[in-house]
């Protein structure tokens, strides 16, 4: 599967749009997160916690979005982009979409 955040793939060329595919994951903080949290709010620094939470959400995402794709027959997902939201106090959605395609190599035509 190829993934890319443009609208075209270099040395390939579009065959055929599947449409829109996504995915989402909801990832709530725990107490053990937030006790870190709340010291580095304190002398300041990254929340590395956090981060690794949020990179997960990410990856889980992503993986959903390319279940998704690949159910819509796809070899490619091109313009991903990513999202945020609150969705509740300590918990956070991660949304991933793009636009299934079929692609094949230019030199293939």
């Amino acid at each position: 599967m190829i993934l890319v955040t443009s609208d075209t793939i270099s040395g390939y060329r579009i065959k055929e749009t599947l449409g829109l595919v996504r995915g989402s994951c909801v990832k709530a903080k725990h107490i053990g997160r937030d006790i870190g949290a709340l010291l580095k709010n304190i002398v300041g620094g990254e929340l590395k916690g956090y981060e690794e939470l949020l990179a997960e959400a990410r990856e889980t995402a992503l993986e959903r979005l390319i279940q998704d794709a690949e159910e819509k027959g796809a070899n490619a997902v091109i313009a991903i982009r990513f999202a945020t939201s609150s969705i509740m106090s300590g918990a956070s959605e991660i949304f991933a979409y793009g636009t299934a395609v079929v692609v094949e190599k230019e030199d293939s035509i």
